[in-house]
């Protein structure tokens, strides 16, 4: 039997995931952590010697269980990194995307270089914690001690493999890869003053990284194979879909609604929608909206000292009436409020709307702008591809919403299939089984999950 070892960390979360093949995909949690920043040095960060010490944790928990041998693959969120010395260490703990520091800061790049540029030689879309502007603002001293800048999963995978890579569908969200040459564009680095010598080479998903080396720990025999490090890209191979016009979302802390394309599409509509080509796995291209997600019903439920489960915040979300309230939740002012609930009436209030006041109240409020959200950029979709979408797949931890997803189905008109939402990690997997030959290519293993899997639908009510 293989046995494979998913690594998947979010913004608030990790897990590390054993699974292997039988009649379906067995996959089983063997260590969870909490993960999130704080204020460290005037700066929001991420205290990344303490996933990677889970990280090892959770792998001798895998030893634990027999399992003697294994492959690994490693998928985190995306645009943060780390900046290492000329003996490999780190010279800071990283600086959180969420940080305040790149407020105001894209003006300052296009002031440089042009927005339209940046867009046609990119294909990303415009996000102010970006890659690019983050290390426009970075300290200049740190800079100049820096030998190499990795991100967070191929930090995480040098710490296991002492191998430095730079695996594409994460350093694609970085908004400095050029779409046709498909490496560092060298013009971009130059408004950063940096050279190309500071970062790793690039490598594909499905590539192998190294042998797992670490001290100290009790862990199996490994290989580390590179995954679609950035977790979208893990959770859109794990998308079970077997029609030819499908449309997905990665449901979590933020949303990512889009399709998979084989070519990028990057030109004056796009650039004005702002979707992005953000790289995929196989040499695909997420062809996406990066829109917010869980985060307001997660603080919310964080502000409410977590008094209910998120599946017991929708049940009572179920009992009020939908759509009453117009918000914005892309809004600026939402990405990192002092107090997300106080935030959201403050909005109604400034408009004029019925203002949420009970905790349910506040969840359908939240519920119903995603679900109007999720209607308006699927016809964008539509609109900027020329496809009709039969169906949208939403996969991930908001595919267990079951609230929401009737929302979506009833505003989109569609069928919504909602599942797997462990699609992250079964991504993750899947790249994994594909590079040890159990399946030939990305479409045979989406038939099998998708005829193995338990998966929910909803028609338009």
């Amino acid at each position: 039997m293989t046995y494979h070892v998913a690594i998947d960390i979010g913004a608030s979360s990790g897990r590390v995931m054993l699974a292997y093949k039988e009649e379906g995909l067995h996959l089983e949690e063997i260590h969870r952590f909490k993960n999130g920043f704080a204020k460290v040095d005037g700066h929001d960060r991420w205290d990344i010697d303490q996933l990677v010490k889970n990280v090892l944790i959770g792998l001798e928990k895998v030893k634990q269980q027999g399992v003697g041998t294994c492959t690994i693959g490693i998928d985190t969120w995306a645009v943060d990194y780390v900046l290492l010395d000329d003996e490999g260490e780190l010279l800071g703990q990283p600086v959180a995307y969420r940080d305040a520091r790149t407020q105001g800061v894209m003006e300052q790049v296009f002031q440089q270089i042009p927005k339209e540029t940046i867009y046609k030689k990119t294909g990303i879309q415009f996000l102010n914690f970006n890659t690019l502007y983050q290390l426009f603002v970075e300290d200049d001293n740190l800079l100049d001690k820096t030998d190499k800048i990795l991100m967070i999963p191929d930090y995480i995978a040098y710490k296991l493999t002492g191998k430095m890579t730079g695996e594409v569908t994460n350093w694609s969200t970085t908004q400095f890869l050029h779409l046709e040459s498909r490496t560092y564009d060298k013009d971009l680095l130059e408004v950063l003053d940096i050279d190309t010598s500071k970062f790793p080479d690039l490598i594909e998903a499905g590539e192998i990284i190294g042998a797992l080396k670490v001290t100290g720990y009790d862990v199996p025999e490994a290989q580390v194979i590179a995954v679609g490090t950035h977790d979208t890209a893990s959770a859109v191979v794990g998308v079970p879909a077997t029609s030819k016009n499908w449309a997905y979302i990665s449901s979590g802390t933020w949303s990512l609604i889009g399709l998979e394309s084989q070519e990028p599409i990057a030109n004056q509509d796009s650039f004005r929608a702002n979707y992005t080509n953000e790289w995929g796995a196989y040499q695909t291209y997420r062809f996406l909206k990066n829109i917010t997600g869980m985060w307001c019903v997660q603080e919310i439920a964080r502000l409410t000292d977590y008094k209910y489960s998120f599946k017991e915040m929708a049940e009572q979300a179920a009992q009020v009436e939908p759509f009453l309230q117009e918000i914005d939740l892309n809004d600026d002012r939402f990405t990192n409020p002092e107090n997300m609930i106080e935030e959201i009436q403050k909005a109604c209030r400034e408009t004029g709307q019925l203002v949420p006041e009970s905790m349910r109240e506040l969840v359908m409020a939240v519920y119903s702008n995603l679900a109007k959200a999720y209607g308006r950029e699927l016809k964008q979709l539509e609109a900027l591809t020329g496809q009709t979408i039969d169906c949208l797949h939403i996969v991930g931890g908001g595919s267990n919403v079951s609230l929401l997803n009737q929302l979506t189905a009833n505003v989109i008109g569609k069928e919504v299939i909602a599942g797997p939402g462990e699609a992250t990690a079964i991504g993750n997997i899947l790249v994994q089984m594909i590079a040890t030959g159990e399946f030939e290519n990305i479409s045979q293993a989406r038939k099998w999950l998708a005829s193995t899997s338990h998966l929910e639908h909803y028609k338009p009510q």
